[in-house]
């Protein structure tokens, strides 16, 4: 197997990449006050500024800029100046930084699509905290909630350094606000319609541009057909993709009936056929200069699209290989060209577990795996078929989540961090652990009970002992979108139980053991009560206990979470929550979203 090359982060959609605004402000008053305090003020900005430009990149892995305002900000004019230097450097995230009392709404950020923080310095000398309490409270009254940041130790007024929960807060705060911003101004692309019924695909283009300001795009999957009859593809990159394939990626298992399974002949036709839906299909998502060299203009430009569905099942499966492939090799950290930035496409076009996908994806840098939670296995259930009692993280029972489509191949658990299965941003991964992950897939011929057109879907088992987050997006009629969190591990079972278990249903798809993480209340009683509360058929599974993130991430949107573990110290939302109540904060979360309603609404 030839060595993966590690390809260098690059921009690949229309669009700046959105900047992280820092504005140190200061108490105006002049001959004395602000004079002795310009320089800590500034250097506060200076070390936030370092912090998150040494610990963030975009998730193309390119690094993230922060803008600071040129002078501190004492007063109307001089915050009028740093918005519109802002402006001109398409900032999409402003953290206020401040040791001293100032002149709240005088100093305050007014831009009501920006995600905004507040960190006020604990020291005694002046009254940062002072500060911070009265400017949360004016961004309250005025509808423009922010997250307060404080430490929880006083500091020397001479103390550079920033404490470990002040960091910590700064980061997740800007990850999540990198999200927002990154999202703003860029496409879903449909590709296909709806697949058997199911609600996600039912593409709500007033949540995608509400809730998450971007634009939905759709084509028919006749324009796969198009493209392959007149060649509106890459012609050397197919047959560099085609080669590479045939080395690389081993056929499994064919589970049809013998007198059913399609010839070589047939096969190898399939192969041509989806590897070239796969070229397509990033195409249509990304666009490629080389088709306007090839006399494709239009074609060339895509849709610009942030992530993507392809609907499959029926109308294209029923005659056409299906999109197992495109699905599961664009979603993963690399390909025939390298390892590169893992692409977001849900199947089926579940447009919702599409954007939980892309949720995780921005919020880890990772790419994500995407699930039917398909059964609940009591221990009492796998005792029975099996003989076999759990133990460890799965003695309470397991989820097993299983999909033909878009799971990553990142998701076989072949890279590592510290020496434990893990999935990493593509700029860490190594050629070696590259081609592990594809060394543990297999590509079965497709049941064609199911796709009677034919196709290969990725066979593989998840290794164990991985943290994970599972997430999802539901709309209710009436209320919007809510999103469901739940943290937990992958586990591993004895391979004898695996395949007894995995035999019961489609063995040639691939499969994750998933073990959440139980609070003994609510819906995580027990793993029974985590699967009969998930609000959908799928789920979208990221690397890392991120449910805090996402929470995060959920206030900035206005979309509330009505379901997760995550303990109470973890959770990080915009001040302005606790005016909706602080003792049952799930209640307070509905009630603040719906106030204050969709972010681009």
């Amino acid at each position: 197997m030839p060595s993966l090359k590690q390809n260098p982060p690059m921009q690949r959609l229309r669009g700046s990449l959105p900047k992280i605004g820092i504005r140190p402000v200061i108490d105006g008053r002049r001959k004395g006050v602000r004079e002795a305090l310009e320089d800590q003020t500034m250097n506060m900005a200076k070390s936030a500024a370092k912090l998150i430009t040494g610990q963030l990149r975009h998730v193309n892995g390119l690094p993230v800029e922060c803008v600071i305002a040129d002078t501190c900000i004492g007063g109307v004019a001089e915050a009028a100046a740093c918005a519109e230097k802002f402006q001109r450097n398409s900032v999409g995230v402003s953290l206020t930084v401040t040791p001293c009392w100032c002149y709240g709404t005088e100093v305050m950020d007014s831009d009501p699509l920006m995600p905004k923080a507040v960190w006020g310095f604990n020291g005694t000398e002046r009254p940062g905290a002072v500060y911070l309490a009265a400017a949360l409270a004016g961004y309250t009254q005025k509808g423009l909630p922010a997250f307060g940041i404080y430490g929880r130790d006083v500091q020397d007024m001479n103390d550079t350094s920033l404490p470990e929960d002040v960091q910590k807060k700064i980061l997740a705060f800007a990850k999540a606000g990198l999200a927002v911003a990154e999202m703003r101004g860029k496409s879903y692309l449909s590709m296909g319609s709806v697949s058997m019924g199911i609600a996600g695909s039912v593409t709500d283009d007033h949540f995608f541009s509400d809730y998450l300001g971007m634009r939905n795009e759709y084509v028919d999957m006749s324009e796969f057909i198009r493209r392959m009859e007149e060649g509106i593809y890459d012609p050397d990159e197919f047959e560099k993709a085609l080669k590479w394939v045939r080395a690389n990626c081993q056929e499994g298992e064919d589970t049809n009936k013998p007198e059913t399974q399609s010839s070589r002949e047939r096969k190898d036709e399939e192969w041509e056929i989806i590897v070239k839906m796969a070229l397509i299909a990033r195409d249509l998502m990304a666009g490629n200069p080389v088709l306007e060299k090839l006399g494709w203009g239009e074609e060339a430009l895509g849709h610009n699209a942030l992530a993507s569905g392809f609907q499959g099942q029926r109308q294209w499966t029923d005659h056409w290989p299906n999109g197992d492939f495109l699905e599961a090799i664009l979603n993963s950290s690399f390909d025939w060209n390298g390892i590169r930035q893992p692409y977001i496409v849900a199947t089926e076009n579940d447009s919702l577990n599409g954007v939980a996908m892309l949720f995780g994806n921005l919020l880890t840098d990772t790419a994500q795996i995407f699930s039917d939670v398909r059964t609940y296995w009591s221990p009492a259930a796998v005792k029975r078929v099996t003989g076999h009692e759990l133990s460890g993280k799965a003695r309470q029972g397991i989820i097993h989540l299983i999909n033909s489509g878009p799971t990553a191949l990142d998701g076989t658990g072949q890279q590592t961090l510290e020496g434990k299965p893990a999935m990493k941003p593509f700029w860490q991964i190594t050629p070696e652990e590259a081609e592990n992950c594809l060394k543990a897939t297999r590509w079965c011929p497709a049941e064609l009970e199911y796709f009677r057109g034919g196709g290969f879907s990725s066979q593989f088992l998840t290794k164990g002992d991985m943290p994970v987050t599972m997430c999802r997006v539901n709309l209710v009629k009436g209320l919007g979108p809510v999103l469901q969190i739940a943290e937990g591990h992958t586990v591993d079972l004895p391979e004898d139980v695996h395949e007894k278990l995995n035999r019961r249903t489609s063995p040639t798809w691939p499969t994750t053991w998933f073990a959440p993480i139980l609070t003994g209340e609510g819906a995580f009683k027990d793993v029974y009560q985590v699967m009969a509360n998930w609000g959908a058929n799928h789920g979208a599974i990221s690397y890392g206990h991120i449910g805090d993130k996402l929470i995060t991430l959920a206030a900035m949107l206005r979309i509330p979470v009505n379901m997760h573990n995550v303990p109470e110290d973890r959770i990080f939302r915009p001040s302005a929550w606790n005016g909706f109540g602080t003792k049952n904060l799930e209640s307070a979360d509905y009630r603040a979203c719906k106030n204050f309603g969709p972010l681009y609404g």
